[in-house]
């Protein structure tokens, strides 16, 4: 009845066995549940799950191959032609973007300079001078592969190498509500308990052995409690593009916080440099530098960089390549630092691995890394807690 079944879950790496599967129709064929698809999900998975870290590829499994009995495929919709002809000249204006060029880092500051030199006035929707909307790669709110954003919102290309303006960012949430317990569970992995401080615990077998020696007369042994001594040192990529993952993240960091009383954690954007900050409201205000983090955190401290990785790879490779300042030495220079201080240290980014490839700065990250880098899924935080434990 459910063969089928049973060999696409093996098919989807899920260590299901006979015995179990004759468990599942024992409990179909005593009636313990309604004939309805939920319940036979939740019967099947109690039965044939031994591990909660592997409900997500259950989940995934029993989705695909029931999908036929859950959902309707409903007609395509249709999309009218003016629309499409209008989304096409809201994204184009007055130019095509396929004739601009990306001027490349010297040529894009040497005309810069030239333009704040030439310059007398206001300037909208323009190609060449700094302004608003246009092609010109100077201003905000126009359209080119690479410029300088200055003052104002983005176009939501991402395109800028450098920015011009005072942004604010709000700090992760440690207080939110977990999405899945896939991340708890996999962190779970990284823990390593020893009994630290004050004898406050009861030692039970001591205490009977102990009671029993002496008569017995009650002896009662006290040990230090148990605690997780594993100590996590967390940097967070935050604003840009992180703000696609903002969700994710912060469920990841909540889970952090709870499952690791000595996590210390700060805030960088795009790249670490020469300061990282702890609250993002004082970011400018209250920064700590980066060398303080190698001289008050010891080597046994586990380093995990959270970001996307996605930037401009001047942003890495060349001192001044900060969006937002001047920065004198390059960020490869700080990751390889930290990484030399802290040697159990692991780089997890919410990007779907997939795309990694598709980046250049992506690519620069993992090779500073040394091949440490790990997608925010189930998996990947498999292995990130597996290389954090050597």
């Amino acid at each position: 009845m459910l063969i089928d079944f049973f060999f696409s879950l093996r098919n989807a790496r899920l260590p299901v066995s006979v015995q179990e599967l004759l468990t599942l129709l024992q409990g179909l064929k005593s009636g313990v549940i309604e004939p309805s698809i939920d319940e036979f999900y939740h019967l099947a998975r109690a039965t044939l799950v031994k591990d909660e870290a592997l409900y997500d590829r259950f989940d995934r499994a029993f989705e695909e191959y029931f999908r036929g009995a859950q959902q309707q495929i409903g007609q395509a919709l249709n999309i009218p032609d003016d629309w499409l002809r209008q989304t096409l000249e809201r994204e184009l204006g007055g130019a095509d973007a396929s004739r601009l060029e990306k001027l490349g880092w010297d040529r894009l500051f040497e005309q810069f300079r030239e333009r704040l030199a030439q310059q007398k006035g206001a300037h909208h929707g323009g190609s060449r001078w700094i302004g608003t909307g246009g092609t010109s790669p100077f201003g905000h709110g126009g359209r080119h592969p690479e410029g300088i954003r200055i003052g104002g919102e983005s176009a939501g290309n991402r395109s800028a190498v450098k920015v011009w303006q005072s942004r604010a960012w709000r700090d992760y949430d440690d207080q939110v509500e977990l999405g899945t317990r896939g991340i708890k569970v996999a962190l779970r992995r990284l823990r390593r308990f020893a009994r630290e401080g004050a004898e406050l615990e009861l030692d039970l077998p001591d205490t009977i052995g102990a009671t029993a020696r002496n008569a017995g007369h009650l002896e009662l042994k006290l040990v230090p409690e148990r605690r997780n001594a594993v100590k996590i040192l967390m940097l967070l990529d935050i604003g840009g593009s992180m703000d696609d993952h903002v969700a994710r993240v912060q469920e990841l960091f909540s889970a952090a916080r709870a499952e690791f009383k000595r996590l210390e954690f700060f805030y960088f954007h795009n790249c670490v440099y020469e300061h990282l900050w702890r609250a993002n409201r004082r970011r400018h205000a209250e920064r700590t530098e980066t060398v303080d983090l190698l001289r008050r955190f010891s080597p046994d401290h586990r380093l995990v960089f959270v970001g996307d990785a996605t930037m401009a790879p001047y942003e890495i490779l060349r001192p001044g390549g900060s969006l937002e300042h001047h920065n004198p030495e390059a960020g490869a220079t700080w990751v390889a630092r930290l990484t030399e201080h802290f040697p159990r240290c692991a780089w997890i980014n919410p990007e779907p691995e997939g795309l990694w490839n598709y980046r250049q700065s992506v690519a620069i990250i993992q090779q500073l890394m040394g091949g440490r880098m790990y997608p925010l899924t189930l998996d990947g935080l498999t292995r990130a807690t597996r290389a954090l434990s050597r």
